[in-house]
């Protein structure tokens, strides 16, 4: 049996009379006109789905995640392209967004906008790979072998669909705003990608290509162990046990997971020599594993929720409306994830399983169960840490539910669209494309903290501030540098830095100076900084105090990073 393919079934030999078919010949122009004409096709989407995106994502306050990374990015682009001296969160995104952060800051600058730029380029990069995916490889057992052009448009209209329409709000801050999980999915299809279009053909080289992308996934964001190096591994070793082949005749399975081990082995290889040389240091991951209390009290129904809210139909707690009636309708593509999910684990245990598919389902499985046995899912923003489930899935409805809505083709015949379903799926993307519309029409909103940002700008302090995390990055970001603040929190009493998303230079005084800080009340979700009494108790009274808003400023006529250690 071919590795990678379907089982090949030997049936009796029937002869049938030969029927001839006109051959039918395609001149070489109209083959390239097609293919222009379908580049220029998937260009018009990726711009109007980029500009669709960019115009969502300016709905979220940019904050100080998103501005973490861009101040990284903007020191990359100035030479530290190790980022020494650097503390980053535990997740770094070294190898992915911060790089993405740094070309676009080469074209824009330093500002805000580079966070929703980012945003909306990660999710259209998203969705074009997952059009991709969903369509399947010309040809072979599984992608998209025998099926025809409508069966492919079905295939895509119902991926695409499904992520189509984030929700706004709580939806669009998960998949539009600051680097996250979303945007590991990008490498993450690409691997699934280059899986498809090989097909276990005799070649030596798609293997190490996987490898290399795990390994340089996996040093920007560990989720990668869940969502592909772990699937990979066991869904290979089922294909191989489940054959009942020698081993030699399974080479493509094996060569797979061994991938998936080496690149696990390069990303840790990476990261030592980064550090070896002084590059950047990364928090460490710390997510022990939750009590089974939790698990079945907590987890299992915050879970619940953000697998409502990844595909926008999280409807739990919403006020009756029109915003409401959309929500509502992305049911839809909550039951149409849910329906390839259960085609993928029906069919997972075949021999003429689709490969992908079951690499999909694995997927999936495997990091939703990461999600709920980790203390890492305390509400439902924390739905980001299951992002990839949400392009897998859709790409699994897309790749089991297309041949329900398309009548299989007989000998001369053409496939069309079950009348039936076809007006089903046209009515529930226009329902998602109507709500598109209607997010659209949002406000967009200044980055947080801005009127902050403002008023430092046209009363400069002299040095630096330190502030707590939600007011400092963000107002260094929006500043264009010009009004640095330093993040710092309070430990055993005292004022001190905040390990991460940090440069060791900003807090050395031969190197640099800070005589205020900001103290703030926060918003819900983003807290605020307002121990003054430990504040003054770290670095005596100030000189001056300013009331502004919500902020108080407090401003002293000397460096205050002495006193931080």
């Amino acid at each position: 049996m071919p590795a990678l393919t379907s089982s090949v079934v030997t049936e009796p030999v029937v002869t049938e009379p030969v029927v001839t078919e006109p051959v039918v010949v395609v001149p070489v122009r109209a083959v390239y006109r097609r293919r222009l004409l379908a580049g220029v096709a998937w260009g018009a989407a990726a711009v109007g789905g980029f500009a669709v995106y960019l115009r969502l994502a300016s709905t979220r306050a940019a904050d100080s995640d998103g501005a973490s990374q861009a101040l990284q990015a903007w020191d990359m682009l100035h030479g530290n392209l190790l980022l020494r001296g650097w503390t980053t969160s535990d997740v770094s995104f070294f190898t992915t967004e911060v790089p993405q952060y740094a070309l676009i800051e080469l074209a824009r600058g330093l500002n805000a906008g580079v966070v929703h730029i980012a945003a909306a380029m990660t999710y259209t990069l998203v969705l074009l790979f997952a059009a991709l995916l969903v369509a399947g490889r010309a040809g072979g057992a599984g992608g998209a072998s025998g099926a025809s052009g409508r069966e492919k448009a079905a295939r895509i209209a119902i991926g695409v669909g499904i992520m189509l329409a984030p929700q706004l709000g709580s939806g669009t801050n998960e998949l539009l705003s600051s680097p996250d999980h979303i945007g590991t999915s990008v490498p993450l299809l690409l691997i699934l990608l280059v899986i498809d279009r090989w097909g276990g053909r005799a070649r030596w080289w798609p293997p190490v290509v996987v490898a290399t992308l795990i390994g340089w996934a996996d040093l920007a964001d560990s989720i990668v162990v869940f969502a592909v190096a772990i699937p990979l591994a066991v869904v290979c070793a089922f294909r191989v046990a489940r054959s009942g082949d020698r081993l030699a005749a399974r080479w493509p399975e094996i060569a797979l997971a061994a991938a998936a081990i080496a690149g696990l082995g390069l990303a840790q290889l990476g990261y030592l020599a980064i550090r070896a040389v002084g590059g950047y240091a990364e928090l460490p991951l710390g997510s022990p594993l939750a009590r089974l209390g939790q698990i079945l009290g907590h987890n299992l129904r915050v879970a619940g929720q953000g697998l409502l809210l990844l595909p926008g139909a999280d409807f739990l707690g919403l006020r009756p409306g029109a915003s409401t009636l959309f929500v509502l309708l992305h049911l839809a593509g909550v039951a149409a994830a849910a329906a390839g999910i259960a085609l993928g684990l029906w069919r997972f245990g075949r021999r003429d399983a689709d490969p992908v598919s079951q690499l999909l389902v694995a997927g999936i499985v495997i990091d939703v169960l990461a999600y709920v046995a980790s203390t890492k899912d305390y509400d439902v923003a924390s739905a980001r840490e299951m992002a990839p489930a949400l392009p897998f899935a859709a790409v699994l409805a897309g790749r089991c539910l297309a041949p329900f809505l398309v009548r299989r083709r007989r000998r001369g015949e053409v496939a069309r669209f079950r009348p039936v379903g076809l007006a089903a799926l046209a009515v529930i993307l226009a329902g998602y494309l109507a709500g598109l519309g209607l997010e659209l029409t949002t406000r967009a909103v200044p980055p947080q903290n801005a009127s902050l940002t403002t008023w430092l700008e046209q009363h400069p302090m002299g040095g630096a501030g330190l502030s707590g995390y939600w007011a400092s990055n963000v107002v260094t970001l929006t500043s264009g540098g010009r009004v640095p603040i330093r993040s710092v929190t309070i430990v055993n009493g005292r004022t001190r830095p905040t390990p991460g998303n940090m440069k060791a230079a900003w807090f050395d005084p031969a190197r640099s100076r800070a005589d205020f800080v900001v103290l703030f009340r926060g918003i819900p979700g983003f807290g605020g900084f307002t121990d003054r009494a430990l504040v003054l108790a770290t670095f005596g009274q100030p000189a001056r105090t300013y009331h502004v808003g919500q902020y108080t400023i407090l401003w002293w006529p000397k460096n205050l990073l002495p006193d931080l250690r």
